[in-house]
């Protein structure tokens, strides 16, 4: 891994009418021990292993911590809790999945300990967030990889392949029917029905939203000319709100195509598609998602972790699937409480180590130890 332009080795707005209101954005999921987003305890410690977990663990400062933001790491935040917990008992995270922009607007606020997103902190939102801290940067410190899937409901076709130029006229209106030339171009032999396309979209400020439309500019520069952003710029389609949201409106619309979570597609059952970069069609795996986050760099030296995954988005690399989404966690580096500090250091230490273990299983690519290593020290930097 090198440092600046780090290679890592391995591993609001709406247009249309929103659909689906699968989470109330005031519904505080409190993520214990037994309530997270996955019902997948296969990997809970043994009392041993917890003990051995909390010597190694510094288990300071209050029990009780608060965030909100992304609907993308939910899951991954349910497994680092449920490993906190087992390391320091007594210990919860009280997660509310509201969305990205959300997430970061109520951190700023001083409403919740830290924000989840799946987009780093830009523009005057850098300078809100170190007020908020007094005076000191907020840092983005991402703890988890993330594929999302392109999931769809198109009866009678078990296979589907899509690529970037395809997805931007999509979601953009221009490419209309699911037997459009353009894409049985990259589906020989497969019957594409006579129906129309319907886009899925995140109504509310998403994350996902922002690195979509990222991979889109990287993959599809000459079709998308939408920019990127945490709003859909897309004018296509119908929105949801929140991950769950996009599941539930791609279930119940038959032609449909959506953005979401590996995750949240794999627990709704819906099939999603490969992705063809250039170099043929890649079918989303671990190991492919993987394999493209060597492609992510470190935009700079410091502690604070931004990633620039600029080059993962218009990799055209053999067997890499390219739509992998960085999630953060935003966190003071300096102004909070005694208490809080130890708090957040203590939740954030045992996700980047033991909270690592089930994420696979989620959905999630846990982060290559060589990574482990920068975000650590980035933690044990909060003061």
């Amino acid at each position: 891994m090198k440092v600046g332009s780090v290679k890592l080795n391995s591993i609001g707005k709406s247009v249309g009418r929103p659909f689906g209101m699968a989470l109330s954005a005031t519904a505080i999921v409190a993520l214990t021990l037994t309530a997270c987003g996955s019902d997948n305890n296969s990997g809970a410690a043994s009392p041993a292993a917890a003990g051995d977990a909390a010597a190694s663990a510094e288990c300071g400062g209050k029990n009780g911590v608060t965030a909100e933001g992304s609907t993308a790491q939910q899951n991954a935040i349910a497994e680092f809790n449920k490993a906190w917990g087992q390391a320091c008992p007594g210990k919860n995270l009280s997660y509310n999945p509201t969305g990205s922009g959300a997430g970061r607007e109520q951190f700023i606020a001083k409403q919740v300990d830290f924000a989840g997103s799946d987009s780093a902190l830009s523009g005057d939102q850098i300078t809100a967030a170190a007020e908020r801290c007094g005076g000191n940067p907020a840092w983005n410190l991402p703890v988890v990889f993330g594929p999302s899937a392109m999931a769809h409901n198109l009866e009678g076709v078990d296979k589907l392949v899509v690529y970037g130029d395809v997805l931007a006229k999509m979601f953009q209106g221009q490419v209309t029917k699911w037997n459009d030339p353009a894409i049985a171009a990259l589906n020989p032999g497969v019957n594409l029905p006579d129906a129309d396309v319907k886009p899925i979209y995140r109504s509310d400020s998403s994350g996902t939203t922002d690195n979509f439309q990222k991979y889109l500019a990287a993959a599809a520069p000459q079709a998308w000319t939408k920019g990127a952003g945490s709003e859909f710029n897309g004018g296509a389609g119908e929105g949801a709100q929140k991950s769950a949201g996009v599941v539930q409106a791609v279930q119940a619309t038959p032609g449909a195509i959506g953005y979401v979570e590996k995750g949240f597609a794999e627990q709704a059952g819906l099939p999603f598609a490969q992705v063809d970069t250039g170099s043929g069609a890649v079918e989303l795996t671990d190991e492919s998602a993987g394999k493209a986050i060597d492609a992510a760099t470190f935009a700079g030296e410091g502690e604070d972790l931004v990633l620039t995954l600029d080059a993962l988005y218009a990799s055209t690399e053999e067997g890499a699937y390219p739509l992998v989404q960085a999630t953060y966690e935003i966190v003071c580096s300096k102004g909070y409480d005694a208490d809080t500090a130890s708090a957040v250091k203590s939740f954030l230490t045992v996700a980047a180590d033991q909270g690592q273990a089930n994420l696979s299983p989620a959905g999630y690519v846990p982060l290559p130890d060589t990574f482990k290593e920068r975000l650590v020290t980035s933690i044990n930097a909060i003061s």
